[in-house]
């Protein structure tokens, strides 16, 4: 954005909210976020707990550019097409936790979660595949937690696999390995959370990528990116309200392609949300355009007042940062 909005300007227009979940995702029973009321909009500031500031900052030069100017760049849909997102729940918990998402072609699976092993990853995915229709698609997410030789995937019919491994060149060499297979590699924190983004891209190390707008510093940010790397993109979301993947779908609605579904519908996962219509998939869709929070649900969930100070204080650091 041209200009950084002043700090007392924006901690007027903040809402700290605590949404509960319906199943534990990432660790955790509830989300918490900053709600921004901006001039053109609102917006979100919602970097995960264990993020430190240099990192959280990016998440909130996105949530200012979005609630203080709107992007420039064309719209070329709509709708967005969304995945569902499975956790890490026991496989009796499976059917009711993708019935959240109603009917469903693309189901993304997290695996290699803390605590599980890789015969629960393997049983949850055949779950999936049983419950899928024929023609569904399964995705695993794994976090950069894989080695190379656990992420050997014959035995699966996979769309594509979410950062297996960690580093770039472990990702070029799974590339090597399962594309024999006919099965993509994706990265994510190797672009979000790098130095360098295109470093992925410039190794050959995938074969598309799943970007954030948060992380990335905005949607035009976000954009570029995929410009200039010249890869496919997946737009996902890091368990956001309604408002945060407003911002998801407002960049996906602006890539000039959009071939795979994106991980736009975990309004799913959320007990409740800010707004009065959450953004929940209809018929395996997401609009696109701005939303707006709603006066009651913001006094339903605000925050206790340790987490509110708590989270004014990192939004106060964070636009210091920017600011510097």
């Amino acid at each position: 954005m041209d200009a950084l909005p002043e700090l007392d300007d924006v901690l007027g227009r903040a809402h700290v909210v605590s949404l509960p979940l319906v199943t534990r995702f990432r660790g955790v029973d509830c989300r918490e976020a900053v709600l921004l009321d901006g001039p053109s909009g609102w917006s979100e500031f919602s970097p995960f707990l264990e993020y430190a500031d240099e990192e959280a900052s990016t998440w909130l030069a996105a949530a200012l550019d979005f609630g203080w100017r709107d992007s420039t760049a064309p719209r070329t849909r709509a709708s967005i097409p969304v995945n569902a997102t499975l956790p890490a729940v026991p496989l009796g918990e499976i059917a009711a936790v993708l019935s959240l998402f109603g009917e469903c072609r693309t189901v993304k699976i997290k695996v290699a979660e803390r605590g599980e092993t890789l015969a629960d990853d393997v049983a949850r995915v055949r779950e999936t595949r049983r419950l899928l229709v024929p023609a569904g698609r399964i995705r695993l997410d794994a976090n950069g937690a894989w080695t190379v030789d656990e992420a050997e995937l014959e035995q699966f019919d996979l769309e594509y696999v979410e950062q297996p491994c960690a580093s770039v060149p472990e990702l070029a060499e799974l590339r090597r390995r399962i594309h024999r297979i006919d099965v993509l590699v994706a990265a994510d924190e190797s672009v979000r959370k790098a130095a360098d983004p295109l470093a992925v891209a410039r190794a050959e190390a995938a074969d598309l990528l799943v970007i954030k707008a948060a992380p990335l510093g905005g949607i035009d940010r976000a954009l570029a990116i995929v410009a200039e790397a010249g890869l496919p993109a997946v737009v996902s979301s890091a368990l956001d309200s309604s408002i945060g993947l407003a911002m998801g779908a407002e960049l996906a609605a602006r890539l000039p392609a959009l071939d795979y579904d994106c991980g736009l519908g975990t309004a799913a996962l959320l007990a409740d949300d800010v707004v009065a219509a959450p953004l929940r998939p209809v018929d395996r869709v997401i609009a696109a355009g701005r939303v707006t929070a709603d006066a009651d649900a913001l006094r339903r969930l605000a925050a206790d007042p340790a987490r509110t100070a708590w989270w004014r204080e990192r939004l106060t650091r964070c636009h210091a940062l920017l600011a510097g």
